[in-house]
């Protein structure tokens, strides 16, 4: 079960027309029949319960009858564009079972339950409140990580997939003292996604902020983490939140990378995920440059962490080329060149943050 947030609630930031521009030329941006707003017009709620007989401080939605079938008819149309990019002839197998409302977090966004009537499997997505900075996160996420993932914009109303694996805060309880578990591999991959985090600078890397594919090999599991929120994309000010190294409760899984791998080792994870990531941002080159653009000349949080974050990174790299920083776009991608070692290769990123090289 995810804990209540209890932290100050972070500043939303809107999309600008220059970041709208991209989302459409890249097929992010889509009119849909559902808004965020409809769907916190229900008449009543009521708790969640897990099959422990918990309360998951999620809420089910109840609507007036008609307006319901009508949402529910417009998120059926919605999770088609974003499984099967809009073939309806999938409609008539499709319901929707229910809409529930997370009462924590920053996002308080709805979870859409999907089930296909003729096998009863189902499925989620997700409709939020768009934010700049967590759709920022999310494009980086396509573009430099191991993982795809879709979403959709509309106005202010952000659709997202569902990702499956175990939550982290579960597999840390539940998968941690298993027998089976592959102790090393998962060693290994905590280090290179807490590399991928830092490289990007998605922060708030919580247990519960992302998940473990367990994918079954001929000799023993493999695994993947995969981070399943981005709003804190390029927004704290302190360096340390942007490593999940640094979380209380991500410990056990530190424990076991500083109990299994040396530093030598370690430090030849962090060379292989940043040498994958200059690969893939070879291959989106000319997104990238746009998407740069975009983010560097956007806010997407406040000075006094922009401030912040530059004196870190700045003290941290020994370089003071973050100090002419003056946006958390930036900062990002003077990250990214200096850590990836793209010193030279201006030619990455001519306008924003490649001026500095």
């Amino acid at each position: 079960m995810q804990p209540a947030v209890t932290q100050q609630r972070k500043q939303f930031f809107p999309i600008n027309d220059l970041f709208r521009e991209y989302l459409h030329t890249f097929h992010r941006s889509l009119d849909l029949p559902v808004s965020y707003e409809d769907l916190l017009k229900y008449d009543d709620a009521f708790p969640l319960i897990n099959k422990e007989g918990n309360d998951t401080l999620w809420q089910t939605l109840i609507y007036e009858q008609q307006f319901g079938r009508d949402v529910y008819e417009g998120l059926k149309r919605i999770y088609v564009q974003l499984r099967s990019g809009g073939d309806e002839t999938i409609l008539s197998n499709l319901f929707i079972d229910r809409v529930d409302f997370c009462t924590f977090g920053n996002t308080k966004p709805m979870r859409v339950r999907v089930v296909n009537q003729f096998n009863d499997n189902h499925d989620y997505f997700y409709v939020k409140k768009a934010d700049a900075s967590r759709v920022y996160g999310l494009e980086l996420e396509e573009l430099l990580s191991p993982n795809h993932i879709n979403f959709l914009v509309d106005g202010d109303t952000l659709i997202e997939e569902h990702i499956i694996g175990v939550p982290g805060d579960d597999f840390i309880r539940d998968y941690l003292p298993r027998s089976d578990l592959h102790e090393v591999r998962l060693a290994k991959e905590f280090i290179k996604f807490n590399e991928r985090c830092f490289v990007r600078l998605l922060g708030d890397m919580r247990a519960y902020n992302y998940v473990v594919e367990v994918t079954p090999d001929f000799e023993q599991n493999q695994y993947r983490v995969r981070a399943i929120d981005f709003d804190q994309q390029s927004y704290e000010g302190r360096r340390s939140l942007y490593l999940p190294q640094f979380f209380k409760n991500n410990l056990p899984v530190v424990k076991l990378c500083t109990d299994l791998i040396n530093l030598e080792t370690s430090q030849q994870y962090q060379r292989e995920e940043r040498s994958l990531i200059r690969r893939r941002l070879k291959f989106a080159l000319d997104r990238m440059q746009h998407l740069r653009h975009c983010m560097c000349t956007d806010q997407i949080s406040s000075i006094e962490k922009t401030y912040q974050l530059r004196k870190e990174l700045a003290q941290m790299h020994n370089d003071h080329r973050f100090m002419l920083c003056h946006s958390m776009g930036e900062l990002t991608f003077l990250n990214i060149t200096l850590t990836l070692g793209l010193k030279g290769q201006a030619a990455y990123f001519p306008e924003g943050a490649g001026k500095f090289i």
